[in-house]
């Protein structure tokens, strides 16, 4: 049996002590503990310890420096289940202290992976420009499991959802003066795609978009690319630079119609 000797207080670390314990080899230090741990095993001197108790001590110990962690990371917003365990694995804690601890929180109701699914949806909707689809992936990456999400993806109604999408194409239709209709609107469709909106909603959205341009604003795109065109294709005359023109400008989105009329001008010019 060891003997506790002397108990001081950390001084980087108020809330932590070291122990420091006689085993039959004069004082020396042993461990050190949270001032949870000592109170809860009434640590003091001259209190004999075997070395099962030692362990024990040392292992709740552990768990309330992860516990301590885990409270810290929770301070700064909500956090999943699977993203505190992920956080104290990477602190390199066992998985039994790990356990021990969200079984802790979770009975505290510090986590509550419902709330948080919720929560996330909400904040996600009213501030940023995510769609549902984007949002789901990142609720299974938290470690949200599917009921839970289908729930909380709920309240994000289709209606927010389309006013969303539309303001997202109408600010890409004015950056994209210099493109055809068609490709605007691929380019849209392609946006929204990539930030989680469902088909169903970008129908809606590109239909609902002020997406077409006056004959004057397209032929104006026309001559931007045909001119980029034409800085390529200048080195061929004839019947092959009309065809490569031809290519080009189709392939950039511009009808057949509207190609003609243009390359009329330039033979005028």
């Amino acid at each position: 049996m060891a003997v506790i000797t002397k108990i001081t207080t950390q001084q980087k670390n108020k809330d932590r002590f070291n122990i420091f314990m006689d085993s039959g080899k004069g004082e020396e230090y042993a461990f050190s503990v949270d001032s949870d741990v000592l109170v809860r095993f009434h640590l003091k001197k001259g209190l004999e310890i075997d070395e099962f108790s030692i362990q024990e001590i040392q292992y709740q110990d552990d768990i309330r420096k992860a516990y301590n962690l885990a409270v810290n990371y929770l301070a700064r917003r909500m956090r999943s289940e699977k993203e505190i365990k992920d956080y104290l694995t990477q602190k390199e804690v066992e998985e039994p202290i790990i356990n021990e601890v969200l079984h802790r929180l979770v009975s505290l109701k510090y986590i509550n992976d419902e709330e948080y699914a919720f929560s996330f949806v909400r904040t996600q909707m009213n501030t940023t420009d995510k769609g549902p689809d984007v949002i789901t992936m990142e609720l299974k990456e938290r470690g949200i499991n599917e009921a839970l999400i289908k729930q909380a993806i709920a309240e994000y109604p289709k209606e927010n959802q389309v006013e969303k999408a539309i303001k997202i194409s109408e600010k890409l239709i004015k950056k994209s003066s210099k493109d055809s209709e068609r490709i605007v609107k691929q380019k849209a469709e392609q946006l929204l795609l990539r930030k989680g909106y469902p088909f169903d909603v970008i129908h809606i959205a590109l239909n609902e978009a002020e997406m077409e341009k006056a004959q004057d604003e397209e032929m104006e795109a026309l001559r931007f690319q045909g001119e980029k065109a034409h800085r390529k294709y200048s080195k061929y005359t004839g019947f092959e630079y009309e065809q490569k023109m031809k290519q080009a400008l189709f392939r950039k989105g511009f009808s057949m119609e509207l190609i003609e009329e243009y390359l009329g001008e330039v033979e005028k010019s």
